[in-house]
């Protein structure tokens, strides 16, 4: 495309990774990172909807056979680092997993792919990755921030939350040093899931970019390869944000007072 398109070598890149904005400023959002997320997640549970409407009591089939499969992993995830008692956790942890899994997905589609498409129809940038975009990455960490907070209330009441805010570790005598290792801690929680995601997609997607900018012979002999390999990258990246947030809300439920 680099060349066809008349694009230097910087060109193309920043092409690739430039999103589709509409607003300006604060109130800006990324178009094209909301309605990929959108799409997939209509797409990917309605599926797994359908799958259950038609499940049966006896032999599954192939299908049926596979979204049990990866019910039970995220089960048995749950009960083994899950501490407390919510409903919640379960179904919480299969949406992140197979939605971050079905996002970073897309990391796999050829590059100019989908932009040559949107490009066809009038649209001049289009990020198809959506874990690429440090705003969907930051989104998520941010409920999951917001989830941890609720349990601490719910679960250790008000009154219970602030005692341990500011009595662990050091004591009550040392409550502004408490508060300040306990705003650090809580605060690290979402910026590692964000950071974490976003990072590890963003630097995947970088070597897609450079490949493509290599000639058709070394693209096929350097291309096939990485993305094999990418299919672990993000799958483990899914598996990263699930369990933490499995953990997190875990520690969410204890009391350390």
């Amino acid at each position: 495309m680099s060349e066809s398109a008349g694009l230097t070598s910087s060109e193309y890149i920043h092409h690739h990774l430039t999103n589709l904005v509409s607003g300006h400023g604060f109130w800006s959002f990324d178009v094209d990172t909301v309605i990929t997320s959108a799409l997939l997640g209509i797409l990917v549970f309605g599926f797994m909807a359908k799958v259950a409407a038609k499940a049966t009591s006896g032999v599954p089939g192939r299908v049926q056979a596979a979204v049990e499969i990866l019910l039970e992993m995220v089960q048995t995830q749950v009960r083994d680092t899950f501490h407390g008692e919510s409903g919640i956790v379960g179904p919480l942890a299969l949406t992140i997993f197979v939605w971050v899994f079905a996002l970073n997905t897309m990391d796999l589609l050829p590059v100019d792919l989908v932009p040559l498409i949107m490009g066809s129809a009038g649209v001049e940038h289009w990020k198809v990755v959506p874990t690429t975009d440090p705003n969907q990455t930051f989104a998520m960490s941010l409920t999951v921030f917001f989830l941890i907070i609720f349990y601490n209330i719910k679960v250790k009441k008000a009154s219970g939350f602030a005692h341990e805010v500011f009595t662990v570790p050091f004591g009550a005598k040392m409550a502004p040093f408490n508060f300040l290792f306990r705003l650090i801690e809580d605060l690290a929680k979402p910026v590692s899931l964000a950071l974490r995601l976003f990072g590890n997609m963003y630097a995947g997607e970088m070597v897609f970019i450079l490949i493509a900018l290599l000639p058709p012979y070394l693209q096929w002999v350097l291309g096939a390869p990485w993305a094999i390999f990418h299919i672990l990258i993000i799958t483990l990246q899914a598996f990263i944000f699930m369990i933490l947030t499995i953990i997190y809300l875990s520690m969410a439920h204890e009391s350390h007072g």
